[in-house]
């Protein structure tokens, strides 16, 4: 019995060898594909690639991430006229895909269907840089006070980075960010004090991200601080007589700037020849009727001012008297004090002079004294000569 079974295995040895090499010579040989991961910005246009390795003739298919088959060995199934295919060779299968938004954005199917399905997944992945930001004023900005701005980036993929710049300096501020959907939206608030010479003052808000390759998205900013208005009437030059005109200019600033300028006179009407164009007061042929305190006022929601002007009209030659504020006291205090100074002189010298004179009496006094003691002994003889001899001593 063993020695017919091993006649048959050897007898029946040829068919098997021969059977085994068709079958290989059937099989496929080590048959793949490969993708590649795709990274797009919005509204670009993607190539998703699909490589095939010992590739026989088998069904190629193309899936989206919702699994819908986009391409059927290179015929579209899919009616969406965006994909395109671009390249279809035993060793590379290519589709384009443009206007590419991100809900296009996943895993896209590459499956070579053979006696044993293979497939790889290419990734799409979808950038959305940053539009230039936005400006969003929180509070209002008051002289004195604070004021709030906030810059919004309202979507970036990845989330775009925000910062608040002054004079070249960055502003610390509080950052916060907020998702939506597949995008994020990013904020940047700051607090900053403001005075009156901040109005106008240049901010800035800078966008970066890095689909912008080193580039930034800038927003321009310049504050707008309010405040009380200031009033400042400016006195005309030289010299005014009757017959003459003047003209007052009222200057004005504030924030907002106050629109309704009024001119008044204290105690009494204006003139009925003045004439008041907007922050300008005319008045012609001047008389003493004109003479008077003129008042300019201008007010805003955030306070009023006023300046006085007063104005005396004498007869030809004469100075009109200009503006109220003139330091008269102050002059008035020089000149006494001059006066003061030269009484003062005066009277020093008249008590040196008086002094020395009363010293050169008194020496002269003196030796008339002397004289006569010597010409009293003179007369009286031996006496004399005796006195004289007790005058040398």
């Amino acid at each position: 019995m063993r020695r017919g079974q091993r006649s048959l295995l050897l007898s029946s040895t040829p068919s098997l060898l021969l059977r085994s090499l068709v079958l290989l010579s059937l099989c496929p040989r080590g048959q793949a594909v490969q993708a590649e991961n795709v990274t797009v910005l919005e509204g670009g246009t993607a190539q998703i690639s699909c490589r095939l390795q010992n590739y026989d003739g088998s069904i190629v298919v193309i899936q989206n991430p919702r699994r819908q088959t986009l391409f059927f060995n290179g015929t579209r199934a899919l009616k969406d006229d965006r994909f395109q295919m671009v390249l279809f060779t035993p060793r590379l299968v290519r589709i384009t895909l443009t206007n590419v938004s991100v809900s296009d954005e996943g895993g896209y199917f590459c499956q070579l269907y053979t006696d044993d399905t293979h497939h790889q997944v290419a990734t799409l992945s979808v950038v959305v840089p940053p539009e230039v930001p936005t400006v969003e004023v929180k509070t209002e900005a008051v002289e004195g006070g604070e004021v709030e701005l906030t810059c919004v980036s309202p979507r970036s993929k990845p989330p775009a980075t925000l910062r608040w710049v002054r004079d070249r300096r960055e502003i610390a501020g509080v950052i916060s960010q907020q998702e939506n959907g597949k995008t994020v939206s990013v904020s940047n608030t700051i607090r900053i004090p403001v005075e009156r010479k901040d109005n106008g003052v240049a901010l800035s808000c800078e966008a970066s991200h890095p689909a912008l390759v080193g580039q930034k998205r800038v927003r321009h900013y310049s504050l707008d601080v309010h405040f009380a208005p200031t009033v400042k009437i400016i006195p005309p030059q030289g010299i005014l007589r009757e017959g003459d005109s003047l003209s007052l200019t009222c200057s004005v600033t504030g924030n907002p700037l106050p629109r309704d300028i009024q001119w008044s006179r204290v105690n009494d009407t204006l003139p009925e020849r003045a004439e008041k164009t907007g922050n300008i007061l005319h008045m012609s042929r001047l008389s003493q009727s004109h003479n008077g305190t003129y008042l300019c006022q201008a007010h805003n929601n955030y306070g009023r001012a006023a300046d006085h002007y007063t104005l005396l009209v004498y007869d030809p030659g004469a100075v009109v008297e200009t503006h109220s504020a003139v330091p008269y006291a102050m002059i008035g205090g020089i000149l006494a004090l001059l006066v003061f100074t030269v009484i003062c002189v005066l009277i020093i010298t008249i008590w040196c002079s008086v002094r020395q004179k009363g010293s050169y009496l008194t020496h002269e006094a003196s030796g008339l004294d002397e004289h006569g003691e010597v010409q009293e002994a003179f007369l009286n003889g031996n006496d004399a000569s005796q006195g004289k001899k007790e005058y040398l001593l």
